[in-house]
């Protein structure tokens, strides 16, 4: 049967992993042992005192509808884990709760994008940044970025892509999918160029707490004339290890998000309220699990590291924060592995899920078709047995 469907929801792709994703879960479902580095979450469990609080706010019945943009208690919190995390001074009227950083971006879209605005976002991206852009009427303006560079974008690729239709860049850093981390100074020259040409920055700094060489800067923190065009994106998903739970949070100028706030009212109301509870004690109490939780990812980092430049026709960088590596695989392209050709990041992938029995995320679905990535947000004793798999597989 044919439907007049939207033809905006039509344009908006699936994930091209989707596949390789659904294939590994049904080998596993078969009992096929299935190593994967595809998880975009941590591996911990949500940290205890948050858990107990998430439970006192279901007997105490804190489980009624909140103001739609959030409680109180939560965007006071988050005021002063920006003063005292990244220097910045925000008010309650600045900042909205969602139901997770990903719902913020989309609300941030929502904000300020008129049918056409483009938006310029680097390559490899987060899988989900051309889709909310499109659903929110914009046009995704991609910027290859080189590995040489630590995969960052520059003034000068900005101005490459600069026209009178640019509104906006998404800023990630720590970034998904590369791990890299934008410095001071490169902020700096990013931030000139958005006062120049009066263009939003939505800074999505979701895994700012996992960092591991250098310094999380946020750059909204530089000056005011950034801040007040700098929308702030984090959450409580990767540093408190609370994916499930569903809190994003964004900060932005009181304009903005009085406009977030109306759009959030009327879409999904509040966010889950025995999770907001819970994220006031994630925020404002013991960070001893964080903290802990970040060293055992750095081990992971530098086994993974150090491994995969030693597997014949593989390399990467070393990333400074979130939890993932870009492996390169050029040296592979055109090379057959037991019978099957290699030509794209795909071919690869479903070759070390049907071969090796190790799903990993193709480089295609970030913009990128010379890479797969890994993400170490899985036990050293799948690390390592994952890699040792990989490894037979490229040396047989």
């Amino acid at each position: 049967m044919n439907f007049d469907v939207s033809k905006k929801g039509l344009k908006i792709s699936s994930s091209v992993t989707l596949e390789i994703t659904a294939k590994a879960k049904t080998m596993k479902a078969n009992g096929i042992d299935i190593i994967s580095f595809g998880a975009g979450e941590p591996d911990f469990n949500t940290p205890e005192n948050i858990r107990k609080e998430g439970i006192r706010a279901i007997e105490e019945g804190l489980t009624k509808y909140t103001p739609a943009s959030g409680i109180v208690q939560l965007k006071e919190a988050i005021c002063n884990k920006f003063k005292n995390d990244n220097n910045l001074d925000y008010l309650t009227e600045n900042i909205i709760i969602s139901n997770g950083a990903k719902h913020s971006i989309y609300n941030a879209l929502l904000a300020i994008i008129n049918p056409g605005d483009e938006v310029i976002i680097g390559i490899p991206y987060w899988v989900s940044y051309p889709e909310l852009i499109k659903i929110s009427d914009g046009k995704p303006i991609f910027v290859q970025t080189k590995e040489e560079n630590d995969f960052k974008f520059t003034v000068t690729d900005l101005n490459k892509v600069l026209t009178n239709k640019t509104k906006a860049i998404i800023l990630n850093s720590p970034n998904n999918p590369t791990g890299s981390i934008y410095t001071k100074e490169e902020l700096k020259q990013i931030a000139d160029w958005a006062i120049k040409n009066n263009i939003f920055v939505i800074s999505d700094e979701i895994y700012e707490k996992l960092v591991y060489d250098g310094e999380h800067i946020s750059i909204a923190s530089l000056n005011e004339n950034i801040k007040n065009l700098t929308i702030v994106i984090n959450g409580m998903s990767k540093a408190y290890s609370m994916t499930g739970w569903r809190i994003g949070y964004l900060a932005a100028h009181k304009n903005i998000a009085k406009i977030i706030s109306n759009i959030q009212s009327h879409t999904t109301s509040n966010p889950c309220s025995i999770s907001q509870y819970a994220s006031v004690v994630g925020i404002t109490g013991d960070q001893n699990n964080t903290v802990e939780m970040k060293k055992q990812f750095e081990a992971r980092r530098n086994y993974m590291v150090e491994t995969i430049n030693s597997i014949k026709g593989l390399s990467c960088k070393k990333p400074k924060g979130a939890f993932y590596i870009m492996v390169n695989i050029t040296e592979l392209k055109g090379n057959t592995i037991n019978g099957i050709r290699i030509n794209d990041s795909l071919d690869f992938a479903k070759v070390l899920l049907d071969e090796a029995k190790v799903a990993v995320i193709p480089g295609i679905g970030f913009g990128n078709d010379n890479y797969i990535r890994l993400s170490y947000a899985t036990s050293m004793e799948n690390i390592k047995n994952g890699l040792h798999r990989i490894k037979n597989i490229l040396e047989k």
